[in-house]
Order: structure tokens, then C-alpha cells, then sequence
């Protein structure tokens, strides 16, 4: 390796495997990882925020009562 290639940083190996948006499926970049963008990120922070995204319960709380037990 000459002193050029260790200044360029051309052997960096990258910290993640690259991974496609979870919003529009585009390659995601460093910067914003994993998506590919601020709007994909705020897309996404919208939907947590408005409650989109919710941990499914029982629909019978009885039942969930006598799990505890």
C-alpha cells in the first residue's frame, strides 16, 4: 500500500453491508443509515409519532390475566 492509497482511504472497508430504504427501497447512505434520506427518516418518525406503528394486545384481557398467574 503506497502513502496515496492509505490518504484516499480507497480500502476502507465500510462499518455496515449496505441495505435498501424500509421506505422507498433506494440504497441507504452512511449519513443517514439505515435510510436513504432525511425524508425517508422523518417519513418514518411520522408514523411512530402518529401512532402507525402499535404492539399488537390481546383482545380479551381475561385471557391475558391468567397468564400471569
Amino acid at each position: 500500500m503506497t502513502d496515496e492509497d492509505k490518504k484516499s482511504g480507497s480500502n476502507v472497508a465500510p462499518l455496515r453491508a449496505p441495505r435498501p430504504c424500509p421506505e422507498c427501497a433506494r440504497p441507504s447512505h452512511r449519513e443517514h443509515y439505515p435510510f436513504c434520506s432525511d425524508r425517508c427518516r422523518n417519513v418514518d418518525l411520522n408514523r411512530w409519532l402518529s401512532g402507525s406503528y402499535a404492539i399488537p394486545v390481546a383482545d380479551d384481557e381475561s385471557k391475558a390475566d391468567d397468564d400471569d398467574r
